[in-house]
């Protein structure tokens, strides 16, 4: 930065230093005129600031996380919520507790009721528009349980990575390697759900279409007539009920050796308001792409026809567009996965997600202490023997927060000024309901 020194009015004193300022007295006596300005540079060094710490996301339907698995608690600030949603705990509590442990044999066991409390951003049951204050104590902790794994890296797990990045870290519970942090996501997840589905009558389900070598074939699953009755019919929480069971012995056979395996949850959106996504940076299935690989424990993502589309030609792979009944512009097929361009066209979305096998698990395995000793180690605690069932509810709950972010950056942008009706207007669907009189957008 560059300053301006006035050889008239300058009066400091020399310095010691050996910098310029000492120089600049005698300096001045030589100056010809009390106009003339010495351009000095300046030594103060620029303030460094951090932006964003990894717990926010969004811009617009912005969400914050806070807490650890073995604090107090854990929670959510929602900041951007629109004013006048009816908006009450109930809301946040089913999918709460589609997520929490101790739901079955095959999570952990755990046992939390997860009940959370609003304590700001609502009055006399409506959102106010300012931050939305959700909370969720933590009541089950049992800190012995990770004695070992405070001297020992757990393999696979961020124990190592956090001590690399942080130089300490919290070992009870993980910390917020833990998944206990989704509770802040399903939460804020579910209030985004509820005004996608007053807006725009949007639906989003998620399911296990895989559970270690079990695979749920794509064509089993009808995902125009996909139901959430359907997918909560079983522990395992995949709509199939024959491939239910053999996913649930699967996830039975290592669980009692005390072992772990993954799996796959595929993801549907219905009815999803078109024009949402940017070209380029922040095209839809990046933005998604982002929000599910920020899950813990994911290592994949597919939207449309992914991988396979690369076995296919250009003619094979198009998804060509006609004239429905109601006017709507739409495509035969949907190997796009109802995103072209980065923007959504208003068919059914459907990406997949792969999670790994959860990394703590209770066979002895080699890893190495804090003090770079090799060793072994036999992990204790409650854990996941498979986390794809609870990973539903956390799934659902990041697509909702994408496509509500990305809705008020539409109209944010879009909408600012009448739009094109012809182009820009909602998909015309049958029997679709329409929003509350006094719901405003």
């Amino acid at each position: 930065m560059a300053s301006s020194v006035a050889s008239k009015t300058f009066l400091a004193a020399p310095r010691t230093d050996g910098s310029l300022g000492s120089l600049l007295p005698d300096l001045r006596r030589q100056l010809p005129s009390p106009n003339v300005q010495i351009l000095i540079r300046s030594r103060t060094p620029k303030k460094l600031q951090v932006k964003a710490a990894g717990s926010a996301f969004g811009t617009y339907f912005r969400v914050t996380t806070f807490g650890e698995s073995h604090g107090g608690g854990v929670g959510c600030i929602i900041d951007g919520c629109p004013p006048r949603i009816p908006l009450s705990e109930a809301d946040m509590q089913v999918d709460l507790d589609r997520r929490r442990p101790g739901q079955s044999r095959i999570t952990t066991p755990r046992k939390e009721t997860d009940t959370c409390k609003i304590y700001s951003g609502v009055s006399e049951g409506v959102t106010t528009g300012t931050p939305i204050h959700v909370f969720v104590p933590n009541t089950d902790q049992r800190g012995h349980d990770y004695s070992e794994m405070s001297v020992a890296y757990r393999p696979s797990h961020a124990d190592a990575t956090y001590d690399m990045k942080y130089g300490v870290r919290s070992v009870q519970g993980g910390g917020r390697s833990s998944a206990r942090e989704t509770i802040g996501r399903v939460a804020p997840g579910a209030v985004a759900k509820k005004i996608l589905k007053q807006f725009a009558g949007t639906e989003i389900l998620a399911y296990v279409s895989q559970a270690h070598n079990v695979v749920l074939p794509e064509d089993v699953v009808d995902h125009e007539m996909l139901t959430l009755d359907q997918v909560e019919s079983n522990i395992v929480r995949c709509p199939d009920p024959e491939y239910a069971e053999k996913m649930i012995a699967a996830i039975d056979a290592v669980r009692v050796r005390g072992d772990s395996v993954g799996g796959v949850v595929t993801c549907i959106v219905r009815n999803c308001p078109r024009g949402l996504g940017s070209p380029v940076f922040d095209k839809l299935e990046a933005e998604l792409a982002k929000a599910m690989m920020s899950l813990p424990a994911t290592k994949g993502f597919e939207v449309g026809s992914g991988f396979a589309g690369t076995f296919l030609t250009g003619s094979e792979h198009n998804d060509e567009f006609y004239t429905d009944e109601f006017g709507n512009i739409r495509t035969r097929t949907n190997r796009s996965g109802g995103i072209q361009g980065g923007i959504s066209n208003g068919e059914i979305i459907n990406m997949r997600i792969a999670f790994k096998p959860t990394s703590t698990i209770g066979r002895k395995q080699n890893t190495v202490t804090r003090e770079k000793k090799e060793t072994e180690l036999i992990a204790r605690g409650r854990h996941d023997p498979c986390v794809v069932p609870r990973a539903v509810p956390m799934v659902e709950a990041m697509v909702a927060l994408v496509l509500m972010d990305q809705l008020m950056a539409q109209h944010a942008q879009c909408h600012l000024f009448p739009i094109n009706p012809d182009l820009q207007g909602t998909m015309k669907l049958p029997e679709l309901e329409p929003a509350p009189a006094n719901f405003q957008m």
